[in-house]
């Protein structure tokens, strides 16, 4: 005679046995730690700049955070040139800058940042044509390690060509000083023709008095004659 049937062995992990509820609970917790986003820093840069051959440029890199700034925030500047050879390091900050110590831009980069102000600008002084190319802003702030990469590319030029802009700024001040010498012009024609008005009417008065002075001369000439 057969012993009785065992009852079947749950293949279920330990975790899902038990009431409905929690098994829908837990499955929804692993749901949403999958869906949940990675905390990540976000770094913000200009698409494009331009600099006069010689001068010096501030780069513009600024960072949003999930996380309060880090003792242990670290910001990499790296440069590709346009021949898309391989990157160079420009600039490091960790607790304090670190300048390049060697390369195209030793003595030549400057920290200008502020990453209490989540700012990681730098200084690119003496420019020059070999520097045109992709400059890259990367900072991460422990826990964030992963997130943007600022993208800037470089153009060194001769000489600053006028936008639009300094156009109109230029047709602004031009009309601004046609309008002064405008109102000037007509207040001094006004001055001038007041001026000439009260001219006329002293030679007028003048004129006026003479006469009446000949009159009265000429009837004292009379009077004798006529007694």
């Amino acid at each position: 005679m057969l012993g009785a049937a065992q009852p079947a062995q749950s293949n279920l992990p330990l975790p899902m046995r038990g009431p409905s509820w929690l098994r829908a609970l837990l499955f929804l917790a692993l749901q949403l730690r999958a869906l949940w986003p990675a905390a990540a820093v976000e770094v913000y840069t200009a698409k494009e700049v331009k600099a006069v051959n010689g001068t010096k440029l501030r780069l513009k890199c600024t960072f949003s955070s999930t996380s309060p700034i880090s003792p242990n925030l670290a910001v990499t500047w790296n440069f590709q040139p346009e021949d898309l050879s391989s990157h160079e390091p420009v600039f490091r900050y960790l607790k304090e800058p670190y300048e390049p110590p060697a390369g195209r831009f030793k003595q030549r980069v400057t920290w200008d940042g502020n990453v209490q102000q989540y700012d990681a600008s730098i200084i690119i002084w003496n420019l020059q044509p070999t520097d045109n190319g992709t400059f890259t802003c990367q900072v991460n702030n422990p826990p964030d390690f992963y997130g943007t990469i600022g993208e800037v590319r470089l153009r060194v030029v001769q000489k600053v060509y006028f936008s639009e802009i300094h156009f109109l700024a230029v047709a602004i001040g031009s009309a601004c000083v046609l309008m002064i010498v405008v109102v000037t012009a007509v207040i001094l024609c006004r001055h001038r023709r007041k001026r000439a008005e009260e001219r006329g009417i002293e030679v007028a008065d003048t004129e006026l008095t003479e006469k009446e002075n000949l009159k009265v001369r000429e009837e004292k000439e009379a009077a004798p004659l006529e007694e």
